[in-house]
């Protein structure tokens, strides 16, 4: 249980600091990416009104260094950029590659045609971040190198990353190493209750014996007494009360298994449905199960065999008139599932899995009548957990009910 307790911090903790890291990461790339591309599409829109100018006057391109908002006397030694003018159905006219050396007229010409071909303004093509420009004259595409800028990124990201990692990580070990600590007074609260019950148990296993008995004996003196009946009914359903409260306890133990072994869960199961089938036979519903054959767990066979016996005792208490029930247990991707389906009329399906609350019921009155006690379902949920599976129940119309469990 404490195991259980401080995995459930540790993860509830790490994925509230993930969700932080990650948050932080995104924005910060995001926020330097914006920056980026914003400042090199200014740059290039800068320079391609330069370009076009040059263009249109036919005459010898000057240094692009003034006239362009926030550059220096350097900034002609600092960009690279090539410039292609086509006409208006994409056919190029003209290649300018007087800022670059790493691209032939034949390449500049395919990257433009990739370029138009993707029928946007701006974006990236490779190392290059392009910008198309469309007038009466044709149209001017610019292609800006901003391989420093990418890989400034791309730098940025990865250690962006390997910090949120390694932020991750110690973070992780910190609340491991204090978790223990923080769900301490909790477990304390714990170990007090599970021990009260414990008593309390024990205290309550005299008195009930003796009134057991006390109506045992009047009732050989008083035959077919409706009270001495009913006292004994309601002694009997308060030994089975104190027996299951006292064994769920136990489930909250650190080890509530102390001896596990290998053992056959297909011959468990066929010697724990046996009474059921009969049982169910006999009040006349529809019984069928299919048990898989060569199913092997390591644990303890009584806690599985008192699932299936949970679950089975259930159907066959709660199911309707001439109903039907039907048991499953396979494996499946080396899990094992155990499936209990049953016919009956349920008032309310808003909210099944309350049924493995304790002492929660859908129908007071009949659970009343049926003798439950309200804690079965809370065992099943409880044992599956401790196998690291789950119990689930799902209706779908209120006719019929499922209970799974994988363990």
């Amino acid at each position: 249980m404490l195991k259980r307790i401080q995995r459930r911090f540790v993860l509830a903790a790490m994925a509230a600091f993930g969700t932080v890291m990650l948050l932080i990461i995104v924005g910060i790339n995001a926020a330097n990416y914006y920056r980026t591309t914003f400042m090199q599409d200014r740059l290039a829109e800068a320079l391609l009104e330069h370009e076009q100018a040059v263009f249109s006057r036919q005459e010898a391109p000057p240094p692009p260094d003034r006239g362009i908002p926030g550059r220096d006397p350097e900034a002609a030694f600092m960009t690279r950029f090539f410039t292609v003018r086509c006409d208006a159905d994409g056919r190029v006219r003209a290649v300018s590659r007087d800022y670059i050396s790493s691209v032939d007229e034949e390449e500049a010409e395919r990257y433009t045609q990739a370029v138009l071909a993707k029928e946007r303004e701006k974006g990236f093509y490779g190392s290059y971040r392009y910008l198309v420009k469309r007038d009466e004259r044709g149209i001017t595409v610019l292609f800006l190198n901003v391989a420093f800028q990418i890989q400034s990124m791309r730098t940025l990201f990865f250690v962006s990353l390997a910090t949120g990692l390694g932020s991750l990580l110690t973070v992780f070990n910190l609340i491991l190493l204090f978790s223990r600590r923080a769900v301490r007074p909790y477990m304390k609260n714990m170990e007090r209750q599970k021990q009260f019950i414990t008593d309390a148990g024990h205290e309550l296993k005299t008195p009930i014996t003796s009134i057991a008995t006390s109506a045992d004996i009047a009732a050989m003196e008083h035959e077919g007494d409706e009270w001495i009946d009913n006292i004994r009914r309601q002694a009997a359903r308060l030994t089975k009360l104190v027996g299951d409260m006292v064994a769920l306890s136990r489930l909250d133990e650190e080890t509530p298994f102390p001896e596990k072994s290998r053992f056959s869960v297909s011959e468990a199961a066929w010697e724990a449905a046996e009474p059921f089938a009969n049982l169910a036979k006999a009040k006349g519903k529809s019984y069928s199960q299919h048990i898989e054959e060569g199913l092997i767990l390591y644990g303890d066979r009584g806690s599985v065999q008192r699932v299936i016996s949970i679950l089975l005792d259930n159907a066959v208490r709660y199911s309707d008139d001439g109903g039907e029930i039907q048991l499953r247990i396979y494996g499946r991707r080396g899990r094992i599932c155990v499936e209990v389906f049953n016919t009956c009329d349920l008032p309310d399906v808003s909210d099944l899995d309350r049924l493995f609350d304790r002492f929660y019921r859908l129908d007071e009155s009949r659970s009343a009548i049926t003798g439950g006690t309200g804690i079965g379902l809370s065992m099943v949920r409880a044992i599956a957990e401790i196998y690291g599976g789950k119990a689930s129940v799902e209706s779908a119309d209120g006719k019929e009910i499922c209970f799974k469990v994988v363990l």
